[in-house]
Formats: structure tokens, C-alpha cells, sequence
């Protein structure tokens, strides 16, 4: 199943090209107030006994439709307690780093070149048609794109076993961490609004299958500039989620960036940016 979000944080199913506002299905009251919106995370962790009902309202006729190409669709993440993001994650990414770090920094930091998990402002996420602002006081720093494959926390937990991690996943959509190089904290470098963005929607786990045999790749103007399978990732989802999960509890609706594949580069004002990952669709954003 793939659930978008739309315009009013109202919940809708793709059937086709349109989406069918199931929001009335749901069991519990609709809160429509970004800043609690616990309609969503609690759809994440109890997914499994509302997907009858929501299959049921997609198919009914009489549910609400949107043609897809006209519908307002917002990042499929509403207000999650925390997105942890996955660093050095690809070895082909971790030595363009080093060309990275000696143009913006002078030197090559090695403890950045070990995989790791960080944390970034839930307010960094943007929908999927959203453009990317450019921080002005970051005007004389490089920002660059990385585009990634992201999961969506479901029911969660606390020291998950890696063979229990994907079960622990309600979903996966495409990312972008955007990123400013430079001194400082990765936090901060990646925090700033509009720096996450997510969508076109949200694909179920049993849809989406193994995260490992998804490509992830990136246009900037229509030049490929990333392509690589999710398979060549040096910790695999699984564990990503079991080495989290073991500093901190997973929560419903948390968001998870598995890290950045090779070929990240600067983004500039008038950018458009297109990313696609197989089985999960394709977003186009632009930078200003």
C-alpha cells in the first residue's frame, strides 16, 4: 500500500493516478495540528489492524479522489519525535569525502569517515514538492544534495535484534539530506528548514520487499550525478535500526536516513533536483 499525506493532514491511499482520501476510516479521531498529529504515529505502530479498513475505503467509490498530479501532497513524516540519520554508510562515499573535507575544511576529519548515527531537527522535513532554501548566511559555503532511502519507524522499540529490525519498519520513502560542509556539528549542518525532504509517499513493507535490492539515484538538471543499489551500504537497514535502537528508543513514525550513496556535489539557486528509488517512485524538488 502507498499512504500519502494531503493538504490538511488528511490521509490518503494511492489507487492508480489518483489518491482516495481514506482519513475517514481511520478508527481514532483525526487531530489535524502538525504539532501533535498523533493520528499518524499511532497509524504507524497499529498499521496492520487499520490496512483492512483503509484497502476497504480505497476501493469504495464513494471515497473522496484526487488525480494525483493535482493533489497537495506533504512529506509522509508528521511531526516524529526524531529523525536519525546513518553517516559513512557507503565506501565509495566515504573516499569522495576525502577530496570533500581537504577542499572545505583543509583536512580530513577520520572520525567522520567511521559509520555512525546522528540526529537531525524534525523541522529540517519539506513535502515532496517543496523547494530547498538556501540558508543566507551559509552563502559562501558549499550545500550539497545526498539522496537516500529512508524508513519509517512502525511500531518500534528498544534494543531490537537486527533480525527483528525490518519488522520494526512500517514503511520506506526517498530523502534528501541536505548538507552544508564545512566546521561544525553534522546536526547543525544538516538542520536548517526545508534540509529533509521526503515523499512522494510512504510504501508499505510488504510492497516496498527487501531494502536491499532498491536503486537509489539523483538528477541535478537532468545530469545523473548518484546511482548506486542499496545493497553496497556498509551497514545494512536492519542493523541501522538495531545499532539505533540500542542508544535510543525507536518511537512510531521516527524517521531513519540510511545514509548517503556516492556522488553527492553542490546545489545552487534555480537547481531542480530529481531523485528516484525503485519501487518507491521519484520526487522532483527545486532549490531557491
Amino acid at each position: 500500500m502507498r499512504l500519502a499525506v494531503l493538504e490538511g493532514l488528511r490521509l490518503g491511499v494511492l489507487t492508480g493516478d489518483e489518491v482516495a482520501d481514506v482519513t475517514g476510516a481511520l478508527p481514532w479521531q483525526h487531530d489535524p495540528d502538525p504539532l501533535t498529529a498523533g493520528w499518524w504515529r499511532r497509524l504507524c505502530r497499529d498499521f496492520e489492524l487499520v490496512r483492512p479498513a483503509l484497502a476497504a475505503a480505497a476501493a469504495d467509490p464513494a471515497s473522496p479522489r484526487i488525480p494525483l498530479d493535482e493533489a497537495r501532497l506533504l512529506a509522509p513524516a508528521v511531526n516524529p519525535s526524531k529523525i536519525v540519520a546513518a553517516a559513512s554508510n557507503y565506501a565509495a562515499h566515504v573516499a569522495e569525502m576525502h577530496e570533500v573535507q581537504e577542499r572545505t575544511l583543509g583536512a580530513v576529519e577520520p572520525w567522520m569517515m567511521e559509520f555512525d548515527v546522528f540526529l537531525k531537527a524534525p523541522s529540517s522535513i519539506a513535502g515532496p514538492r517543496d523547494d530547498i532554501r538556501l540558508p543566507p548566511e551559509e552563502a559562501a559555503s558549499e550545500i550539497h544534495h545526498e539522496a537516500e532511502l529512508v524508513a519509517i519507524v512502525g511500531t518500534g522499540g528498544k534494543r531490537i535484534p537486527a533480525r527483528e529490525a525490518l519488522d520494526a519498519i512500517v514503511g520506506y520513502t526517498i530523502g534528501l539530506d541536505i548538507t552544508v560542509r564545512g566546521k561544525g556539528d553534522r546536526s547543525r549542518r544538516k538542520s536548517y528548514d526545508t534540509f529533509s525532504p521526503l515523499g512522494p509517499w510512504l510504501v508499505t513493507r510488504d510492497e516496498a520487499g527487501d531494502p536491499a535490492d532498491m536503486r537509489i539515484e539523483l538528477d541535478r538538471n537532468g545530469v545523473r550525478r548518484q546511482h548506486v543499489a542499496a545493497r553496497d551500504m556498509t551497514v545494512p537497514v536492519s542493523h541501522i535500526v538495531a545499532y539505533a535502537s540500542a542508544v535510543m528508543t525507536l518511537l512510531p513514525g521516527d524517521v531513519i536516513f540510511t545514509g548517503a550513496p556516492p556522488g553527492v556535489g553542490p546545489i545552487a539557486r534555480g537547481d531542480k533536483l530529481r531523485v528516484r528509488i525503485s519501487r518507491l517512485g521519484e520526487m522532483e524538488v527545486g532549490v531557491r
